[in-house]
């Protein structure tokens, strides 16, 4: 049997584009990253991070995270869905990672939620703030609106407008809008 250059060349280019594929690959998983910036009008505190890389939630991240969206009102700290991470990633991206989230309502207690829907009619009772699943927020880097806009185009959970308030409420709840 004969090899020839040209199918060794050919056999090696190959070679060279699957590796350079998988390469790829693996680079792309590596570095996707999922970045979150937030400012607590509340408590006056700020977070930059990377919550999850190629995939994998960051623990240390996570439970900064939780900390800073917790009740302000009460200190209780409470585990935030990673969907609901997910979602303000993907938000922020969007927004091409500039500016920070304005938090101004994360994890709610029982206690909390009741008082705030005795001076409110617009606190729902189960609310999802109540589970973590919850945020009241704003983008520094882009109207409310236009916040409001892409959130209810990924339709992936509940989206709040309050124009008056400047605010938009995102969940991980059925799809929504009001």
């Amino acid at each position: 049997m004969t090899v020839k250059r040209r199918d060794v060349l050919i056999g090696a280019s190959g070679a060279v584009a699957g590796i350079g594929s998988l390469l790829g690959s693996r680079a792309a998983v590596a570095s996707e990253l999922k970045e979150l910036a937030f400012h607590h009008i509340h408590t006056g505190e700020d977070l930059r991070l990377v919550y999850a890389e190629g995939g994998e939630p960051i623990d240390d991240a996570l439970a900064a995270i939780d900390y800073l969206l917790r009740d302000f009102r009460t200190g209780d700290v409470h585990p935030i869905d990673t969907n609901l991470l997910d979602i303000l990633s993907a938000l922020y991206e969007q927004f091409d990672r500039r500016g920070r989230f304005e938090v101004i309502s994360g994890y709610r207690t029982p206690k909390t939620n009741a008082t705030l829907r005795t001076a409110s009619s617009g606190v729902a009772k189960k609310s999802l703030h109540l589970s973590g699943r919850a945020i009241d927020v704003r983008l520094t880097s882009a109207s409310t609106a236009d916040l409001r806009e892409a959130a209810v185009a990924m339709a992936s959970g509940g989206v709040g407008y309050y124009p008056k308030s400047d605010f938009a409420h995102i969940d991980t709840g059925r799809v929504r809008t009001w």
